[in-house]
């Protein structure tokens, strides 16, 4: 990442779920662009909505809750007074409960998925050529309407997807 930002290329980097205490260290590092909201931008006569997807929208109310205590500062300060082999184990057992929960990733279909069905909602108040996510990771282009269509990159994990956009 810091080859591309030293070579003038920006790198825009989407905070998601798993990115919450992403701090100073990563942009002061390799120079990326840190992103914690939304971000709409206009490219070659395109209007993009970017975001991960994490939290956007009325869904996953638990996920919200928990954002607000992991933001919080306190509870951040506190975290952090814990000795790193305490606060190391916490987050494998909390992320490997957390995978087992949730199981495989699969499509629910337009009409179920939430960054779709936010997206829909989106595009009836702002019209977006592009509106492209990350957090779902999997490959979906779906023409919302005429003129937008919603892009989910997917992951580099298990899919190996990426999104390039040409013009």
């Amino acid at each position: 990442l810091a080859e591309y930002t030293d070579s003038g290329i920006p790198v825009h980097f989407f905070c998601g779920n798993h990115d919450l205490w992403i701090f100073d260290y990563l942009p002061k590092e390799t120079g990326v662009i840190i992103h914690r909201e939304p971000l709409t931008i206009s490219l070659e006569g395109k209007k993009f909505y970017l975001a991960h997807g994490d939290g956007l929208g009325p869904f996953d109310k638990k996920f919200k809750i928990l954002k607000k205590i992991f933001t919080n500062s306190l509870a951040q300060w506190f975290f952090a007074r814990l000795h790193p082999n305490i606060t190391i184990r916490i987050g494998e057992k909390w992320s490997r409960s957390s995978r087992n929960s949730h199981g495989e990733i699969t499509y629910e279909g337009a009409d179920k998925e939430w960054l779709i069905i936010y997206a829909r909602e989106l595009i009836k108040e702002q019209q977006f050529d592009f509106l492209v996510f990350g957090h779902r990771h999997f490959p979906n282009d779906l023409k919302l309407n005429e003129e937008s269509r919603f892009i989910n990159l997917g992951d580099w994990i298990t899919n190996f997807s990426y999104g390039v956009f040409d013009g």
